[in-house]
């Protein structure tokens, strides 16, 4: 069953469509929120700094994606590359770990959305529900956040071709909004503003390095995905690194063109640091609220980035005997996992009914969710390169096996930073609470799961073990 629905996906995407997917799926609405307090820890250039450093981290990282992505073009990436390399377990605690970072930052994007919007229309709130976490719920609030959820589930029930003609169009509009910057900057900015360029010292840079990388994921819906683009294997593994490039440059833009706006001292209290640096570049409250549409526009880029991602995920585990089948099912007509994504759109559709404060709790224990599949993934690509040398790769990491070690090492860095006592320690006992109840709940699946070797035909072999049950 599961074979044979897979060739069922169709192959649509080009060359524009995968970078929108992936670069869009980078650029949320932290760039919007966390500018001021940037600037403000390490400087202009310190951030700027920090974001280079971060994209490097993350470079190692995806250089590896790049080469199994072009070896392995299957929907479910990095779900197919740890089963191979590692075998079924292991692919299964890889993909379930996936599965909890990218579903969490759908809900989020559920909440983030009224949110914004509520920066626009400050009068909006009616209707007030409950409070969750100190945080109060409105109906009005709630109201936008779920009907955002169905519209950007539609999308991308009806096809991927229309989600990606979507991503596409807002992408566009954000690359107009970082042109508006840059002329504003030209315009109306001050070097003055950036002095001092560097401030904090190496605590300065760190607190900020040390959120770069989870402004950077999102590169990685593009494995989940492959099966679905239509374009050399090797041209799939080069648009990762570019759309990963692009984002670097996005992010340094920002750091420079709104810490040419105002002090780094005022811009640290604004809620919305970027949107009033446009505003004073421009001399124009307008030109603040087109910055805000950007970070909406940015919002719903990484929401439909990472749908598309969290359904292929999903999909890919059914089909491999490991989720039940009801989520392996594709729509007979439009060629997309529509149970997966219905299931998905249930989830965000309840997610502004428990408030921002909680979400964030989710997104935080999601980070480090994809850190630990992100060093697997790295793992995995050590090993193949190592008992397998004559795979076809049409893309090859430069380094071979070097490259893999660092990123291993770097992934594992990061991974530390959520521990306690360090820079990025998830909140207890609300986060670990969340990611021990996540695994609680995967161990029901996990111990399902045939305990197969890797190999190119491990996917089969669980399926076998499977129906002989």
């Amino acid at each position: 069953m599961g074979s044979e629905s897979k060739k069922e996906l169709i192959r649509v995407l080009g060359h524009r469509d995968t970078l929108a997917v992936a670069f869009g799926a980078m650029i949320g609405f932290g760039w919007i929120v966390l500018t001021g307090t940037f600037l403000e820890s390490a400087g202009t250039l310190g951030a700027a700094l920090a974001f280079v450093l971060g994209g490097v981290v993350v470079a190692f990282i995806g250089l590896t994606y790049a080469e199994l992505v072009s070896a392995m073009p299957a929907v479910g990436g990095e779900h197919n590359y740890v089963m191979r390399a590692l075998g079924s377990r292991s692919a299964f605690v890889t993909s379930w770990a996936l599965v909890l970072g990218y579903v969490s930052v759908v809900a989020f994007e559920a909440v983030a959305l009224p949110e914004t919007v509520l920066y626009l229309f400050p009068d909006m709130l009616a209707g007030k529900l409950w409070t969750v976490a100190g945080y109060e719920v409105y109906l009005s609030w709630v109201a936008v956040g779920v009907g955002a959820s169905i519209v950007m589930t539609l999308i991308n029930y009806i096809g991927v071709r229309p989600a990606a003609v979507f991503q596409t169009v807002a992408v566009l509009f954000l690359g107009a909004v970082g042109v508006a910057l840059l002329l504003g900057s030209a315009v109306g900015g001050d070097a003055e503003h950036m002095s001092p360029i560097f401030t904090g010292g190496a605590a300065g840079l760190i607190s900020v390095l040390v959120a770069t990388p989870f402004l950077f994921v999102g590169f990685d819906v593009i494995p989940q995905s492959a099966e679905e683009i239509n374009l050399p294997f090797r041209k799939i593994g080069q648009l990762l690194l570019v759309s990963i490039g692009l984002a670097v440059f996005w992010y340094v833009l920002i750091m420079i063109t709104v810490g040419m706006s105002m002090p780094a001292s005022v811009l640290a209290e604004s809620d919305l640091a970027a949107a009033d640096g446009m505003a004073a570049l421009w001399g124009s409250d307008l030109m603040g609220t087109i910055l805000v549409l950007g970070g909406i526009a940015g919002i719903l880029t990484s929401w439909n980035g990472f749908l598309i991602g969290a359904s292929r995920l999903i999909y890919a585990m059914a089909q491999s005997g490991m989720l039940p089948w009801w989520f392996g099912e594709l729509h007979p007509k439009y060629r997309t996992p529509s149970h997966a994504l219905i299931f998905i759109g249930a989830l965000s559709v309840l997610a502004p009914l428990f408030g921002r404060k909680t979400l964030v709790w989710l997104v935080d224990a999601g980070g480090l969710s994809i850190i630990v599949a992100w060093v697997v993934v790295a793992l995995s690509f050590v090993v193949l390169r190592r008992r397998e040398p004559a795979m076809e790769r049409p893309f090859r990491a430069p380094g071979g096996q070097v490259t893999g070690v660092i990123a291993v090492v770097l992934g594992v860095a990061l991974g530390v930073l959520f521990l306690p006592g360090m820079p990025a320690a998830l909140v207890w006992p609300y986060e670990w609470a969340i990611i021990a109840l996540w695994w609680l709940v995967g161990l029901a699946f996990l111990i399902r799961v045939p305990r197969v070797g890797p190999g190119a035909d491990a996917e089969e072999r669980v399926l076998y073990e499977l129906r002989g049950r």
